[in-house]
């Protein structure tokens, strides 16, 4: 079916939340007048319902770029285009076809209304979608009128919950309660569930902290095509922390055994019985972008059995081939695996393909070679973490502050420190000095979780390093000095020294540490809790926060800069 009205879409991303990295794209319908839910409410006056909203799907599956593709599609329903028959969905399934997409690669979200429709028919309609090769989720979740029979019938792979829910974390016991029990109910029934309308920060973090996996909403990132506002500044990025998160896709990068999109199925057989090498063969096109992957294994099981040199040889070996998992050669070795979990890649013995910023193909990469990698990297990241804080030690913000440097990239680093701490532990205790440091790591932990590029270091002690971008370090100084510290009701201040590195300013960590060192000895000598800054090459130090020697506090915006 083709639609008879303009309509286009907008894709919103869903997004790992302990990644941060995009998992799909849910597609959303932007009429030309009106609304979605108008024009599917006309349409269902007309008794046209489930004619235009499987052709919305299949408009949607049209419209969506080459880089969206390479994630799964989030596609709506409404409950009743359930009951209707499996040829009705012929429209859908041959958008597919002739966009490459593989119904597996979708998900199909049901919403609501659910009760005028008997319940036999809709769990019919969606094991007969299911049969499809489609996923199934349940959309609006604590909003809709979805029968808790239904969602415990549902032959479903995700749960989506409700903004009208999620608007009462972290504060609201009730709403913790609801989001623990659907919880509970996902990972008992091999489920995902995923936060949708996310309105703040407190929320998102508080979603992250109960076990939510997935998250969607403009706070994370409009739908790419909306004039929707951007994020703010300290919206949340990556979750993850530690030396693994610093291993790239291009770490186990593998060369790829390729032949041309037009190779036949002898050409494939040729290939891989002159060597036990390859996994499998990518197809690629004369730009040498992947077109389709054969999978070893298989392939040699069609072509081997009974007729199958009969049936494939000459033939193309693009009907043997899946459509290619691609990954950016960038992307980190926990997106990666973050990102086959949540798209459901069963098949994860099967080369994924490696790309570049063009869509070339660079080489491929194996899971299981990942898997392990992100295993040694996660051993060795527990050796060196502080015991206390659980925070890594300094090598993690040495090799942020090189690599920022070889990538001449502006940043800052810090020093942050307890005044007189050998004090506290005198006077309140080594207990007391014990829970200050945990205190402060997880307040350092909590910033790192929220700003996308900062990386945090605990050397020993009360010592802490940091490294974040130039237009973070001001939501990083507010949160450390606006807080009121104490070690067993005993105040105590901190003291905040930063470096400013310019493009080329500094040529490694070391002149970095050097730089830092009589910064914080000037911000130690500022009395209360104090924020000192200085740049290389520069003399001058400008004190931020603190008391000056007049008795004024001293407090400057770091938009200054």
């Amino acid at each position: 079916m083709t639609l008879q009205i303009a309509v286009r879409f907008a894709y919103q991303p869903l997004y790992s939340l302990h990644t941060g990295g995009v998992v799909a794209f849910e597609a959303l319908a932007r009429p030309g007048r009106g609304t979605a839910h108008e024009l599917l409410a006309d349409a269902r006056r007309g008794g046209k319902l489930t004619e235009v909203d499987i052709g919305l799907a299949a408009e949607a599956v049209r419209q969506q770029n080459e880089a969206q593709a390479a994630l799964p599609l989030h596609l709506n329903l409404s409950a009743r285009t359930l009951a209707a028959p499996p040829a009705r969905f012929e429209p859908l399934t041959e958008a597919l076809g002739l966009t490459g997409r593989r119904t597996r690669d979708v998900v199909l979200e049901i919403g609501p209304p659910f009760t005028q429709i008997p319940a036999d028919l809709l769990l019919t309609g969606m094991r007969r979608l299911t049969d499809l090769g489609f996923r199934l989720a349940l959309d609006g979740l604590g909003r809709g009128d979805l029968p808790l029979t239904l969602l415990a019938s549902a032959p479903i792979d995700l749960v989506k919950l409700d903004r009208t829910v999620l608007r009462g974390l972290p504060h609201d016991p009730a709403a913790v309660a609801v989001v623990e029990a659907v919880l509970h109910f996902a990972s008992r029934t091999d489920n995902r569930l995923v936060a949708t309308g996310l309105e703040t920060t407190e929320q998102l973090e508080s979603a992250r902290r109960l076990g939510v996996r997935i998250a969607q909403g403009n706070l994370l990132a409009p739908p790419d095509g909306d004039h929707a506002p951007l994020p703010a500044p300290d919206a949340p990025g990556p979750f993850v922390a530690g030396t693994a998160r610093a291993r790239r896709v291009g770490d186990f990068l593998r060369p790829a055994t390729t032949l041309p999109e037009s190779a036949t199925c002898d050409d494939v057989r040729e290939v891989l019985a002159a060597s036990d090498g390859p996994s499998g063969i990518v197809g690629i096109d004369d730009r040498h972008r992947p077109q389709w992957s054969i999978d070893r294994t298989r392939f040699l099981v069609a072509v081997t059995g009974l007729y199958g040199h009969a049936l494939h040889a000459k033939r193309p070996a693009s009907r043997l081939a899946d459509r290619p998992h691609t990954i950016h050669a960038d992307a980190s070795a926990l997106e990666f695996l973050e990102l086959v979990t949540d798209a459901d890649w069963s098949r994860t013995g099967d080369d994924v393909v490696v790309v570049d910023d063009r869509g070339r193909c660079v080489g491929v990469v194996l899971v299981n070679e990942v898997v392990r990698g992100v295993a040694e990297a996660k051993v060795e990241e527990a050796v060196s973490l502080s015991p206390l804080t659980r925070l890594p030690g300094s090598d993690a913000v040495a090799r942020d502050v090189d690599r920022r440097i070889n990538a001449r990239e502006p940043f800052v680093a810090a020093w942050l420190d307890v005044d007189s701490f050998k004090t506290v532990n005198d006077t309140a205790g080594f207990a007391a000095g014990d829970d200050l440091i945990r205190t402060l790591g997880r307040t350092l932990t909590d910033l790192e979780a929220r700003l996308r590029r900062m990386r945090v270091s605990h050397v020993g002690g009360d010592d802490f390093l940091i490294a974040c971008d130039v237009d973070e370090i001001g939501t990083v100084a507010a949160a450390l000095l606006d807080t009121p510290w104490s070690a067993d009701g005993l105040p105590v201040t901190v003291s905040l020294a930063t470096l400013v590195c310019g493009n080329g300013a500094i040529r490694s960590y070391k002149d970095a540490s050097r730089l830092l060192a009589p910064l914080k000895k000037r911000a130690k000598e500022v009395p209360g809790s104090s924020w000192v800054l200085g740049r290389p090459g520069s003399e001058r130090v400008e004190v931020l926060r603190g008391i000056t020697t007049r008795g004024l506090p001293a407090q400057r915006a770091a938009a200054g800069f």
